[in-house]
């Protein structure tokens, strides 16, 4: 890569950056820029998370953070990790660290002063660029700067050895490949293909950060469907056999130019079926609130108009269910056009005004309540003037021959 110093960039100029290096010795060539930061500058995409790497122990740097005022958080001392709180943000910084022991899952790590040694326990060469923060000069010990500009995710040092160390370094191997690669490196490739198996000792937590993350980079596309020709897939879920829903919906979102979502996109992969979207989302340890999105999102159950959809099972679920569903690009801008600036209205009448009318409370009241919410959606939600229309009428049959309880819907109110 041309660039031989780190480039001007937003998060440089963020309130207290400055004063955090100087007081973890930057002047003395004792902390970096690492990591993501670096490569992400050097590429021209915004920043989000930023990392010191420093030759000071994690005790030394909890004392001149505390003397300099600036609040220190041990959050993972252990691994020589301390969260440097500045108003602009978190900052993590981290000891130079390597290696003791591996397992596949969690890593023993003794602290170094050799930065050579820290960038050869990070994953992938683009990911272990260090920049000085004061002059921008770069330090690149394994070509990772050859390959951020060829778009090249390459492992340092060994595949194998390295996805022994860290089975989630596969998963992680594709992501980086979605969102910055152009082609695989073959030997990295081949190994993870030969160690896909190893995934299964990982947490379901793990895997499912991996694989949403993975779902919303740039070439997610191909790259799943590299990892389905490769049975990436199989040993954590097997359910996923195509890419083409995946790739209409990718399409349908630059469509109506909605941003890309992780659990509408893990739908996307899976079948049309709620009772195997709730396994898998129970399986990767969604929260509660995804998996019964990703149910709603994987149903087939017809409702007729997006906002009638939208009433039912809420504005996020109904785009999910357009976005996943269209038959065509027009219905699909129709569609989305009915939802855009519109408020889901509430049904502006309640079961005391059935009382009022005559029904005695209980049953009745909740069966003529619910056929008046679903003659008010079906005409497209009118005004109040219109409901109380409506309710004059179901309640006079209600009371002239009750409404059955297997004819009127059960429950009231929105799914």
């Amino acid at each position: 890569m041309a660039a031989l110093t780190l480039p001007a960039a937003e998060w440089r100029d963020r309130a207290g950056l400055d004063t955090l290096t100087e007081v973890l010795g930057a002047h003395e060539g004792l902390c970096r820029f690492v990591g993501g930061a670096v490569r992400d500058a050097l590429l021209g995409i915004p920043v989000a998370d930023l990392d010191l790497a420093t030759a000071l122990s994690p005790d030394e740097v909890m004392a001149r953070l505390r003397a300099a005022g600036i609040r220190a958080v041990p959050t993972g001392l252990q691994h020589g990790t301390v969260t440097a709180v500045l108003e602009s943000g978190p900052v993590e910084v981290t000891t130079l660290r390597r290696d003791v022991s591996t397992d596949g899952r969690h890593a023993t790590v003794a602290f170094t002063d050799d930065w050579r040694e820290d960038a050869a326990r990070r994953d992938f060469t683009i990911n272990a660029l260090y920049a000085d923060p004061i002059t921008g000069a770069l330090f690149d010990y394994f070509g990772g700067l050859n390959d951020l500009a060829a778009r090249r995710v390459r492992f340092i040092g060994a595949p194998l050895q390295r996805i022994a160390e860290d089975h989630l370094r596969i998963l992680r191997f594709f992501r980086f490949l979605a969102r910055f690669g152009d082609a695989p490196d073959g030997d990295g490739l081949d190994a993870c293909t030969i160690r896909a198996r190893d995934l299964m000792a990982l947490s379901r937590e793990r895997i499912r950060d991996e694989l949403l993350k993975l779902l919303v980079a740039r070439e997610t596309v191909g790259v799943v469907r590299l990892m389905l020709a490769r049975g990436i897939f199989e040993p954590v879920v097997p359910e996923i056999r195509s890419a083409d829903r995946l790739a209409a919906l990718v399409a349908r979102e630059a469509l109506v130019g909605t941003l890309p979502d992780p659990i509408r996109r893990l739908a996307a992969l899976l079948a049309t079926d709620p009772a195997q979207a709730d396994l898998i989302g129970a399986r990767l340890k969604l929260s509660n609130a995804q998996r019964k999105r990703l149910m709603l999102a994987s149903s087939d159950e017809g409702i007729a108009g997006p906002r009638a959809l939208a009433y039912r099972v809420g504005r996020e679920s109904a785009e999910d269910r357009l976005l996943l569903a269209a038959t065509d690009d027009a219905a699909l801008g129709q569609g989305w056009q009915q939802l855009t600036g519109w408020d889901i209205p509430r049904l502006p009448l309640t079961g005391g005004a059935l009382v009022a009318r005559g029904l005695a409370k209980g049953p009745d009241v909740a069966r003529a309540l619910r056929a008046i919410e679903d003659q008010w959606i079906a005409e497209g939600f009118p005004a109040t003037d219109r409901v109380e229309s409506i309710a004059d009428a179901i309640v006079a049959q209600a009371l002239s021959a009750p409404i059955s309880a297997k004819a009127a819907s059960p429950g009231t109110g929105r799914e």
